[in-house]
């Protein structure tokens, strides 16, 4: 038996040998995405400023209309899809390393947001969430001993 590391910012194993890295290299899409060659997984950065948590997602050649966010408790939910379509009928593709299909990605919450003034914006191919902090809930504090 043996044990394996669990990477819980991408909810799955890390692999363990060089093998593994390699399986999981070559069928990357098809493992995260739960077994579907049309789904992808857009790189997300966090960012913790002093008064909002920044989400940026990196997800380019959408338009605004194609995201649906969803707030369910504290659970926040980023869902889209990017579609393929091909123009030029006299273009043809060797290589194709942009990824398509539907997409989903979901983060739980800290307490201390305010979830009504959650905004979004899609600049420049990067959706950008703000969460902005409770200033009224705080989850740190120093507590002086007597």
């Amino acid at each position: 038996m043996s044990i394996v590391r669990y990477n819980s910012a991408l909810n799955e194993f890390v692999p363990t040998s060089f093998s593994n890295l390699i399986d999981r290299f070559f069928n990357e899409s098809v493992s995260r995405s739960g077994g579907s060659a049309y789904s992808f997984v857009p790189r997300v950065d966090i960012v913790e400023a002093e008064k909002a948590f920044e989400i940026h997602v990196a997800v380019p050649g959408m338009n605004k209309d194609d995201f649906k966010l969803d707030l369910n408790d504290s659970l926040l939910t980023i869902s889209g899809e990017r579609k393929f379509t091909k123009e030029k009928k006299d273009n043809s593709f060797h290589s194709i390393e942009t990824q398509y299909g539907n997409f989903s990605r979901s983060f739980t919450l800290p307490e201390n947001v305010d979830v009504n003034n959650i905004s979004a914006k899609y600049v420049n191919g990067i959706l950008e969430i703000t969460v902005p902090k409770d200033e009224k809930k705080t989850l740190k504090t120093t507590i002086k001993v007597n």
